[in-house]
């Protein structure tokens, strides 16, 4: 019965710490935060480096000391025999050399004392390193602006549910006020079928709309790191965002390439491509490595290595090796050619991503002062366009405007909505991507 008990409390205890999970509040910073620990390419990044800070000491290890043992057992199933003529008669007689078993255990202790590829290997291990903590570096900038952009689209999609609930309602009660108009013979039936028509399409939008709001809340998840159906609330808005985001002087901001993520990465492209042809000519060079090692042996007929008994024989041997690279078949020279071109094309990537950056500063420079401006006109025309459609409305309830200029004004307004909402969008998209490309750090 006890028992029993125990298992109702702790199912009971688990369903209420469950229900206790509601979803997860984020602000845009937030979000950030949590995607730059959470996200799976920033785990992926932790991971590399991880991976590189061991293959740096893996390659140090090769110049330091390496110790290894070996112990051998050998049981002869059947001895060798060697025959030999002895006493000069033109007979040969049998002879067995050595014992049925034996072993032999032994520690070689060797030590590299030159070798230039060794050294060169530890300078591009380094290097390694060093790109896998630039690719940490450029996967954090590149998360921040998905983020951004995937918490963009969630705001939008929010925004445009509640325009088109919005729209529905007017255009609903218009409908309804035009069917009874019609009941009693004040307007046209072309009427009614025009407000029918534009109804329809409405909530066709609205459905859509729906749909990629939960798409859009997936993508989010995804790329904080979360499962695609953790529940999100999201706190900022999309009015409240883009004028935190509209900062003049950020256009004016002197751009140093010397500092940007993708020109130190073709920085050590370049690095890496110097090592690699370092590398080939260090093969040129001899290697001088020493070894002392320590052995002991015992032989017998039978199994008797434990006992006390039995004899051990020592032996110990010291020695130097000398290798000298002398002819390849011009094989090593082509290797060298090769690793020359690579990095010359090296310092073409190099000036190419000078140039790419440059002309890509400018142009988000010039993307994010454009929205910048398109969002102030686009905020000017939707209240414009929202006049000229009550406008119109009141005229067609009057009687004194067709339906075809209260469809025109209705679609206008729909349209400067979208174009609306879009524009606050670009304005926080296109920030990101003007950080990104003046390699502003992330905060």
């Amino acid at each position: 019965m006890n028992k029993y008990f125990y298992v109702f409390c702790l199912l009971v205890f688990t369903l209420n710490s469950k229900a206790q999970e509601g979803p997860i509040s984020l602000s845009l910073d937030k979000a950030i935060e949590l995607a730059l620990e959470n996200s799976y390419n920033t785990r992926a990044a932790v991971n590399d480096i991880a991976s590189a800070e061991k293959k740096v000491w893996e390659t140090t290890t090769i110049g330091l000391p390496q110790i290894n043992g070996a112990i051998d057992y050998q049981n002869f199933l059947k001895q060798p025999i060697t025959v030999a003529d002895i006493n000069g008669d033109g007979v040969d007689e049998e002879f067995v050399f050595g014992t049925k078993q034996n072993v032999n255990a032994s520690v070689t202790l060797s030590q590299l004392l030159f070798d230039g590829t060794y050294l060169v290997g530890l300078q591009s291990a380094k290097t390694f390193l060093k790109i896998s903590e630039q690719a940490k570096e450029k996967t954090e900038l590149v998360t921040r602006e998905a983020v951004i952009n995937a918490y963009g689209n969630v705001l939008i999609s929010e925004n445009s549910i509640s325009i088109l609930k919005n729209n529905i309602k007017i255009l609903q009660k218009n409908y309804d006020d035009a069917k009874k108009i019609y009941a009693n013979g004040l307007n046209e039936e072309e009427d009614v079928e025009q407000l029918e028509i534009t109804l329809g399409d409405v909530k066709n939008q609205l459905s859509s709309v729906l749909r990629l709001n939960e798409i859009a809340y997936q993508m989010l998840n995804l790329s904080l790191g979360n499962s695609i159906d953790t529940e999100l609330v999201l706190t900022d808005t999309l009015d409240s965002l883009t004028e935190e985001n509209i900062s003049i002087n950020l256009v004016g901001e002197t751009f140093l390439i010397e500092n940007h993520i993708d020109y130190r990465i073709a920085e050590n492209d370049r690095e890496a491509k110097r090592l690699m042809m370092k590398l080939e000519q260090s093969k040129n060079l001899p290697s001088l490595s020493a070894f002392v090692n320590y052995g002991t042996q015992a032989f017998s007929n039978e199994f008797s290595f434990f006992r006390g008994s039995q004899r051990w024989f020592q032996s110990s041997l010291l020695g130097v090796s000398l290798k000298v690279p002398i002819f390849s078949s011009f094989g090593r020279s082509s290797k060298i050619a090769q690793a020359e071109i690579a990095l010359n094309t090296a310092d073409l990537r190099l000036e190419e991503t000078k140039q790419r950056l440059e002309l890509q500063a400018k142009k988000a420079k010039s993307d994010y002062q454009l929205s910048i401006e398109s969002y102030q006109t686009a905020k000017k025309n939707l209240g414009l366009a929202e006049r000229i459609e009550k406008k119109q409305r009141i005229k067609f309830f009057e009687g004194i405007s067709s339906s075809f200029n209260l469809l025109q004004a209705q679609t206008q307004l729909y349209t400067q909505q979208q174009n609306y909402i879009q524009s606050m969008l670009n304005v926080i998209t296109n920030k990101a991507a003007l950080e990104n490309a003046l390699n502003i750090p992330i905060k």
